[in-house]
């Protein structure tokens, strides 16, 4: 018998700890104003709903969907963990469709957890080898989590040695007034040098000077402590 999404809160309320979700509550920025403002926490670690989500992949999708529609935090990250297993496991068809669904509803999808531990292996592996157009769609939408999705799905292109569209969509976002955005990008950007040193190094050489401050420091994160300075200095 499968469970229902009923059935899953049940047991997500009983793994809650009052303590981790009013430390929660204050971490992911819940305050009348503030990017995560009315959002509402269990106190539940992810490598517990990790385990959970192991014993789950039996629920039916409309549940699945129905627990990504939840008030609290973690329901929702427990949905997209569910969502990532079965689009894993799935065919070409049932990978379509739960990318699909995952871009219909992006309004769920509305901090910057939920979205990084789910775009690079939703958005990211289904367009490995299509138009990549859906990403520069995202990038310029009105949502802040639409345009974090579209950067944070690059991940899956950098680690497999593919740069492109992460400095093609990083130059989109170098005039977005989000930090959420410039701490993403940056962190992105970050990755990618990794791979290829001299790419973001030209990049930076490009944007630096333009380029918001938090994107910019992580970005160089790694490098030597000199050449870091050279950069927030703008004498290179």
């Amino acid at each position: 018998m499968t469970m229902t999404a009923a059935g899953i809160r049940r047991k997500l309320d009983a793994l809650g700890n009052p303590e981790a979700a009013q430390f929660a509550q204050r971490f992911f920025k819940t305050s009348p104003g503030e990017y995560g403002e009315h959002d509402i926490f269990r106190g539940i670690r992810v490598p517990v709903l990790r385990k959970l989500s192991a014993t789950l992949d039996d629920t039916d999708l409309p549940e699945v969907l129905i627990l990504l529609s939840s008030e609290f935090h973690e329901d929702r990250l427990l949905a997209l963990l569910l969502l990532m297993r079965r689009f894993y496991r799935g065919n070409e068809k049932d990978q379509e469709q739960i990318y699909n669904l995952y871009l219909a509803h992006t309004h769920w999808i509305n901090n910057w957890d939920l979205v990084d531990i789910s775009s690079a292996h939703i958005v990211g592996t289904f367009l490995q080898h299509r138009d990549r157009t859906p990403l520069y769609t995202l990038v310029k939408s009105d949502n802040l989590w639409e345009r974090r999705i579209a950067i944070t799905a690059t991940f899956h292109f950098i680690r497999r040695g593919e740069l492109s569209d992460t400095f093609s969509l990083a130059e989109v976002l170098l005039h977005d007034k989000e930090e959420l955005l410039h701490k993403a990008t940056g962190w992105m950007l970050r990755e990618a040098g990794k791979r290829d040193a001299p790419a973001l190094k030209g990049f930076l050489l490009k944007h630096y000077k333009i380029m918001p401050r938090v994107m910019l420091r992580y970005a160089i994160e790694r490098f030597l402590e000199e050449q870091r300075q050279q950069y927030l200095k703008g004498i290179l």
